[in-house]
């Protein structure tokens, strides 16, 4: 059991990590302490991010805990959508977890904008409708589904509750955490034919079955609308035991007149001090993708977005 002294050292070591200046300690701090302690000692607080945004947060689950740590979720996507979204813009989040990503792009696309939040978990589904509560977004549509490329009900398991959002279609022989089944379709039949034709950002995270989900999406790709971005979390071996491949994915996307651009995502804790103060932009990729690659497509032809 932790002792009140670690609580306070704890406490004064997040808020060093989270609101002084310059980085010196702060990934040490963070590593060698804070990430473990917060994570084995779990801290249950309603916490605001580095933009206001406010979240109720359970620091066992890592991207709860990074939020309360940090301030942010993955800042160099956090960064690249701040530059992109703007007012009136629509954003699909498919994967959206507890909603970090919704919230925020909730506030950049403003009242004339939508965002659709899509979350297979009943669960995190409920995040997401908190979360859109508590910080007034009346722009987000909470959908509890699965994407795929048919319509079919799937199984999904959690193998750790330290990562709440590895949910996942992907078989595993391990013990599990949960499971639960949902009922799947293409994400153009979840989306208004409004918010597709609108669509300025569609961000795709899910744990390995983002084959079905492009394939799904692939008919409609033609007619969205020209300066579309699609964020995509491609894990090439969890793909591969769904039966499908990046090839593909990149097969579909170039026949498509999208281009590849990678984008840094770290979850080491010692990564996000240096991170969250300098944010890296998309940067074109032209290798081949063997190892979890965070992609943007976008029909723009250039090095970095």
């Amino acid at each position: 059991m932790s002792t009140p002294l670690s609580e306070t050292m704890v406490t004064l070591g997040r808020r060093y990590v989270r609101d002084a200046p310059g980085t010196v300690g702060k990934a040490a701090l963070a590593a060698r302490f804070l990430n473990a302690h917060l994570r084995e000692n779990p801290r249950r607080r309603v916490v605001a991010d580095r933009y206001g945004h406010r979240f109720a947060v359970d620091t066992q689950d890592l991207i709860q805990r990074y939020v309360y740590l940090f301030g942010a979720w993955e800042p160099h996507m956090t960064r690249w959508l701040r530059g992109c979204l703007g007012p009136g813009d629509v954003f699909v989040d498919v994967g959206a977890n507890v909603g970090y990503f919704a919230v925020l792009g909730a506030g950049l696309v403003g009242p004339a904008g939508h965002v659709v939040a899509i979350e297979a978990s009943p669960a995190f589904h409920e995040r997401v409708l908190l979360h859109a509560e508590l910080n007034g977004c009346s722009n987000v549509r909470a959908v509890n589904a699965a994407v795929s490329d048919a319509h079919k009900r799937l199984t999904f398991i959690l193998a750790s509750s330290h990562n709440m959002g590895a949910n996942s279609i992907v078989p595993y022989d391990g013990p599990a955490e949960s499971t639960f089944d949902a009922d799947a379709a293409p994400l153009p039949e979840l989306l208004e034919a409004d918010e597709l034709a609108r669509a300025r950002v569609i961000k795709i995270d899910v744990e390995g079955a983002e084959g079905g989900v492009v394939r799904g999406l692939a008919p409609a790709l033609g007619s969205l609308r020209e300066d579309v971005e699609i964020a995509v979390e491609v894990t090439p071996d969890r793909m591969e035991q769904l039966g499908d491949s990046v090839d593909e994915l990149m097969k579909t996307m170039g026949e498509a007149g999208f281009h590849a651009y990678r984008l840094i995502n770290e979850y080491a804790p010692e990564t996000y001090p240096p991170a969250i103060r300098h944010p890296a932009p998309p940067v074109r990729w032209r290798e081949p993708i063997t190892e979890e690659t965070e992609l943007v497509f976008s029909r723009v032809d250039a090095e970095t977005l």
